[in-house]
């Protein structure tokens, strides 16, 4: 089907940002296996429309866009039971930690998906607003402003009890 450079390209590709598509893919679902499954759905997809990426440069932008088209499938059926999980093994699954603070991970899933998910973007995958514009199908400007408001709300929510607290001394 493919030569043996294209495939040797993308197996470098996926293989390289592997590690973001699952850290991304965990932070939306919360599910170490549904996480998993996310990842490799996305990784055939990709290959089934590896010849449509027309620049290389563009792979990872173009498989967050669609890992998160695939989250978003999910909700198009049934939505699966969700499962909790021990910290400590998707740490190990991932090579390292993924807790943030408990306060601070609670903000961001508090936070509207509109927010959220540039948030995780720019975070977790380092997308610039451009990218993550395309990833989301808006303006680089609207991702700029979404990625604004999810830091100025992450801020009011770790800094509000502290500055309430402050004012009652």
């Amino acid at each position: 089907m493919f030569g043996s450079g294209k495939a040797s390209t993308y197996e470098s590709l996926v293989r390289a940002y592997t590690p973001d598509l699952y850290r991304f893919a965990y932070w939306l679902c919360r599910d170490r296996m549904l996480a998993e499954d996310l990842v490799q759905e996305t990784c055939l997809r990709a290959w089934r429309g590896w010849d449509g990426l027309r620049d290389t440069h563009a792979a990872k932008q173009w498989l967050f866009t669609i890992l998160r088209r695939e989250h978003a499938r999910l909700f198009e059926q049934a939505r699966p039971e969700m499962v909790d999980l021990e910290d400590e093994a998707v740490e190990r699954l991932a090579g390292h930690s993924l807790q943030p603070p408990l306060e601070a991970r609670e903000a961001v899933m508090q936070l509207p998906e509109s927010y959220r998910l540039p948030l995780l973007l720019q975070v977790l995958g380092g997308f610039s607003a451009a990218e993550i514009g395309a990833i989301m199908d808006c303006t680089e400007e609207a991702a700029l402003a979404r990625v604004s408001r999810a830091r100025r709300m992450m801020r009011q929510a770790l800094d509000g009890p502290m500055e309430t607290k402050e004012k009652t001394r």
